[in-house]
């Protein structure tokens, strides 16, 4: 872990997965940016996601508990908790009370109808104030586009 005034914190965790009847370490990196107005609980959210979009995590797959990562990270446990509850409510991980956290065995917040609209409305916000700000209609898809393409996920 890289800690400083002037860097970003790095934690790597690291898991042990089951193929058949053997085990596999697998490094999953989070990175927070220390100087984004972004807040942290919000960071992790978006890492989080990012790994599982990019197949880094697959559902059943376990991810680190509150403390630990808490930990491995030097940040408070409630940003965690506060990051993994968000993630929860949005269906994207599950907790087993007494075994861990999981990412969600179905993924049913790709179909939440709230979740959509409250996005759509967020979207527009940022649409308008990239519009305010002089860029085109053209503009704006390419950067959405070059968004999507940095996200791995075309």
């Amino acid at each position: 872990m890289l800690t400083s005034a002037f860097a970003s914190v790095i934690t790597v965790s690291i898991r042990l997965i089951q193929y058949g009847n053997s085990w596999r370490k697998e490094v999953i990196m989070i990175s927070i940016d220390l100087k984004s107005n972004k807040p942290i609980y919000e960071q992790i959210i978006e890492q989080i996601k990012l790994h599982i979009l990019k197949g880094h995590l697959n559902p059943g797959d376990s991810i680190p508990s509150v403390r630990k990562l808490a930990l491995d990270m030097s940040i408070t446990p409630g940003t965690v908790a506060r990051a993994y509850q968000e993630l929860e409510r949005q269906g994207i991980i599950e907790t087993i009370r007494g075994k861990g956290t999981f990412i969600a065995s179905t993924q049913e917040s790709k179909t939440d109808e709230g979740r959509l609209a409250e996005n759509i409305k967020l979207l527009r916000s940022v649409v308008l104030d990239l519009t305010v700000m002089g860029q085109s209609e053209e503009e704006i898809l390419s950067l959405v586009k070059k968004i999507y393409k940095e996200m791995s996920v075309c």
